[in-house]
């Protein structure tokens, strides 16, 4: 059974940073790409940042690039998502997902991604 769950979300003034957290309980945790995403209520879910664990890869929206860094964490399957320089149109609910079968050309599409957690709200106020 895949669970994932995301921490960290809040309400930060434009500018600042936060740093979002996605502990997953994934049986062979390492054959999975792990991806966070955003939604703003009436868009379609965006990409937003993806570490590939087995092969230490990572890749980022070109909204975001530059600015958020996605790693792994020392806990134990555990991937961060550090965001720097928030804009008020970084606000959106962010989701973690995960999958075994993503590759490079498909994996900013969420509907590659067979796991979701139930996401945590960020606010960046101006």
């Amino acid at each position: 059974q895949v669970h994932l769950v995301e921490s960290g979300g809040g309400l930060v003034q434009a500018g600042n940073s936060l740093r979002l957290s996605c502990a997953a309980s994934i049986p062979s945790f390492s054959q999975y790409t792990i991806a966070w995403f955003r939604q703003v209520p009436g868009k379609e879910r965006e990409f937003v940042a993806a570490i590939k664990w087995n092969r230490d890869w990572t890749y980022y929206g070109d909204s975001v690039k530059g600015r958020f860094t996605i790693s792994r964490d020392n806990a134990p399957n555990t991937v961060l998502l550090q965001m720097t320089s928030l804009k008020p149109e970084d606000t959106a609910i962010y989701y973690c997902a995960a999958d075994t079968g993503v590759i490079l050309s498909t994996l900013r599409n969420h509907g590659d991604y067979l796991y979701w957690g139930q996401g945590t709200q960020v606010t960046v106020s101006s």
